[in-house]
């Protein structure tokens, strides 16, 4: 235990300094220089020191030295005094030689001085070595220097050691002593540390006297010990502020994530008459980032102009950042005119913009176009570029490009910063190149929590949960916690599998590990039951959350929607409103995709027409495809297409596939027609515009407009998505493909589902053949329908499951009409629930009812 008791003084005078050893005072500290031109080179050495002309002082000084004359230890104490003021290391240190050769004994002023210069050029060792060999010289100073030495070289515990050293050795600790130290504990190691040396510090009463003090003790509690309330009563307590100590409050208020108060403390201190600075617009520029207040931020960038910071480049690059955040249609224009402002383009501006260009998501070309103008200027790019670079090619789908710039971060040796490393395996991961992806983390050689993270999540999107599932316990084996996001990612791997097993155990661990009141868990459990299936389940979670956000409303409402409750969801949105939670554009393409499933035309118009009018949220692109979706659905058809025209915005390719959805249900070939032009002109290499029209003109039996379709396609190397089902036993996933053989168990699932079907066809069941889009004969047709995916899967299920456990199917494609009548049957002749799940919605099937109501 450190013992860091310190006597309490009658006052703030330290005692009387130590008589020096008479045999150390060989020099008098200055000497007299008598005859005038001595005085005159003298006078204008001290001059041009004062001034920061330090290399004419010296020259000055080599002049005196050539005349004969011998400055004093006052006028080196003075150059070194300006070689750091105006952190002119190198010439210090040839002061340093000047002092060494003039055979005058340095006293403890000047050796004072040399350890803050060496100190703040960053070479301990010399200034520790000075220190060492000061004796009996070193005074209060001397300690106070060393500490902060030891401090801003990150040698916390050395700092904290030599604070301890100087007690032991009888010196007084003055306010530089103690701020120094306490910014050696501002981590959380030596947090505990600080809290004792407070108590010091309010015991000699140094901490309502100093402003030093105040913004170390500052620091200590937000940076060792995440404390900001302490830190805020710190603030609160400082008698005497000034715009550093303003500054360091914001600085880290908004870093801690307060960023509100962030903004409050600013005006406070504008008010309060304090004259904010670079550092004070930096950080209260990013906060405005954060918050998304583009308004606010556009005044504090007049401010910045007022107080001529305009060009400065750290300001600069905090506003191209708030600019690109805060932009609602992901505009970089402003942030753009920013950037071409800043005269001095740095590693750091070029990196802002980049990355600004990076997550807009729109601009990512242009980040790539950045980056070769950045080379082409000779600026180095650091690990935060590449990063965000990564980014880019993932919005693009470039992984080539992004191989191209791996070399350069080989190159630069940067290869093994873990952000660089993480970014690497996103891009892989997001571009659908696992393998590519496994194969950047494996050779990452410092692997943390983020680094698994993003392989998990890589595994998860690319419906890998076998290999997320390993990597989790590869996690577990490394001694890592696992955080919420670990969970998150694999809950959203099990939901999008659909494997409620494995979502049920990562459920149970993160019921282990303590997460089950963390509100973004769950959240995320509300929405993997609800995508495996299990409505009931999604609702217990929901039931037990303590505090429920939009994300929590807008989880439950979609969940309900999705499997067919419209009712529950819209009165689940009318309590929603009733707490009085705000609903976000997501709440509302929950909302209007429920009116959807189940035809509610008028209540899906007056949503639609309250987003703006009682919430100020303007329908975006997936708003309105959902109206499209609801009136075309309903038969509406003219009524959805002028809706389209309506649009304040030209509708994209996703509009254009609804509305040509709905045309093929009700067999509109002319305007089904101009919808399939639409999609294939926003669209060219997507096949599902190509796909909707040949099944449109299929549906109506038009065969040699198909064959038309499909020889473009064959021209065009598109392909159709091949039709799987898939269903989870035992926690093993078991996929299937339309006629799909490959199975061990492959022989009996064909046996069983032949009599399935003759069970079926006992009770009422007829093969719907017009789900069959080929020219072929009935019977032929008949025997396609049977090999559907969705009916192995389910038939497997019944094989391998027994009553009353339900059976959940999931398929990549909509279910066909025929699978869907079969479905009714065969839960009537089984009295089994079965759940199919296909890319719009869920199908509860029971006792010959679907939840749906033949309505999808």
């Amino acid at each position: 235990m450190i013992n860091l008791s310190l006597p309490s003084p009658a006052n703030l005078v330290p005692p009387p300094p130590k008589t020096l050893n008479p045999s150390r005072q060989k020099t008098p500290r200055t000497q007299t220089l008598k005859n005038p031109n001595s005085e005159h080179l003298k006078n204008r050495l001290i001059h041009q020191a004062s001034v920061g002309h330090l290399r004419q002082a010296i020259s000055t000084l080599d002049l005196m030295t050539q005349k004969g004359l011998t400055p004093d230890l006052f006028t080196y104490s003075l150059l070194l005094k300006s070689s750091i003021r105006t952190r002119q290391f190198h010439l210090g240190k040839l002061v340093h030689a000047r002092l060494s050769e003039s055979q005058l004994e340095p006293d403890s002023v000047s050796l004072n001085s040399l350890i803050s210069l060496y100190s703040k050029n960053n070479d301990w060792v010399t200034a520790n070595a000075i220190f060492e060999n000061m004796g009996e010289r070193r005074d209060v100073v001397s300690w106070s220097a060393m500490i902060s030495c030891f401090s801003h070289n990150d040698m916390e515990s050395k700092a904290i050691s030599t604070f301890v050293k100087m007690l032991e050795f009888g010196e007084y600790p003055n306010q530089f002593g103690f701020a120094a130290v306490i910014r050696a504990c501002s981590n959380a190691e030596n947090a505990w540390i600080g809290d004792v040396i407070f108590g010091s510090v309010i015991k000699t009463g140094y901490f309502e006297s100093d402003v030093c003090i105040g913004c170390a003790l500052i620091e200590m509690f937000a940076k060792g010990s995440g404390d900001f309330d302490s830190a805020k009563k710190v603030f609160d307590r400082m008698p005497d502020r000034n715009s550093v100590s303003w500054t360091l409050m914001i600085t880290r208020c908004s870093q801690m994530g307060n960023r509100k108060e962030a903004v409050e403390l600013f005006i406070e201190m504008v008010e309060s008459g304090y004259m904010p600075d670079k550092f004070t617009f930096t950080s209260l520029v990013s906060a405005c980032a954060e918050l998304g207040l583009l308004s606010f931020g556009q005044q504090l960038h007049a401010q910045v102009v007022k107080y001529g910071l305009a060009f400065n480049v750290c300001v600069g690059c905090s506003l191209v950042d708030m600019y690109a955040k805060c932009a609602e249609d992901g505009s970089m224009v402003n942030s753009r005119k920013v950037f071409d402002l800043i005269p001095d383009h740095n590693v750091i501006s070029w990196t802002s913009i980049i990355t600004g260009c990076g997550q807009s998501g729109k601009h990512s070309k242009e980040a790539i176009e950045l980056y070769c103008k950045m080379i082409e200027d000779q600026v180095l790019p650091n690990h935060f570029t590449f990063s965000s670079l990564f980014k880019a090619c993932s919005n693009l789908s470039d992984p080539d490009t992004g191989a191209q710039i791996y070399a350069h971060v080989v190159k630069m040796g940067l290869a093994a910063v873990n952000c660089v490393g993480n970014a690497l395996i996103s891009m892989y991961a997001r571009s659908g190149r696992m393998e590519d992806a496994r194969k950047a983390f494996d050779i990452l050689f410092e692997k943390n929590l983020v680094s698994y993270n993003t392989i998990v999540d890589g595994c998860t999107k690319n419906i890998d949960s076998n290999e997320d599932f390993g990597v989790f316990h590869q996690i577990e084996d490394t001694g890592f916690v696992l955080d919420s996001f670990t969970f998150a990612s694999l809950l959203s791997g099990a939901a999008s599998i659909g494997a409620v097993a494995k979502g049920e155990q990562i459920h149970a661990r993160l019921l282990k590990a303590g997460f089950e009141s963390n509100q973004h868990i769950a959240n995320t459990l509300v929405s993997m039951y609800s995508r495996c299936g299990n409505m009931e389940a999604a609702l217990r979670v929901y039931s037990k959350m303590e505090r429920l956000n939009v994300v929590s409303w807008t989880s439950i409402i979609t969940g309900l929607a999705k499997h067919g409750f419209a009712t529950r969801a819209l009165e689940m949105f009318g309590k929603m409103l009733n707490a009085g939670i705000k609903p976000n554009e997501v709440t509302y393409i929950a909302v209007l995709s429920a009116c959807s499933y189940v035809g509610m035309i008028y209540e899906g118009w007056k949503h639609f027409n309250s987003m703006y009018k009682e919430y100020g949220i303007s329908p975006r692109m997936e708003h309105y495809a959902c109206m499209v979706d609801l009136l075309g659905r309903s038969g509406f058809l003219e009524e959805a297409m002028q809706l389209i025209n309506s649009m304040p915005f030209e509708a994209d390719a996703l509009v254009w596939r609804t509305l040509l959805g709905a045309c093929r249900v009700h067999g509109n070939i002319a305007l089904g027609k101009q919808a399939a032009e639409m999609v294939i002109e926003k669209e060219p290499n997507d096949s599902a515009g190509y796909i909707l029209l040949s099944n449109l003109y299929a549906s109506v039996g038009q065969w040699n407009k198909v064959a038309e379709i499909r020889k473009t396609m064959k021209k065009k190397n598109l392909g159709k998505e091949a039709g799987s089902s898939w269903i989870e036993i035992e926690n093993t996933v078991h996929k299937f493909h339309v006629g799909d053989t490959s199975h061990p168990q492959a022989e009996e699932i064909y046996k069983e589902l032949d009599q399935l079907v003759n069970e079926i066809k006992e009770v009422g069941y007829v093969p719907d053949t017009s789900s069959v889009l080929q020219d072929v004969e009935d019977e032929q047709k008949e025997e396609f329908l049977l090999q559907h995916s969705e009916k192995i899967a389910v038939t497997f299920g019944l094989i391998n499951t027994s009553k009353p456990k339900r059976i959940t199917v999931f398929k990549n494609l909509r279910v066909c009409g025929d699978c869907h009548n079969a479905m009714k049957y065969i839960s009537m002749v089984k009295e089994r629930e079965i759940v199919l799940r296909d890319s719009n919605r869920f199908h509860h099937f029971k006792n010959g009812i679907c939840s749906c109501n033949d309505y999808w």
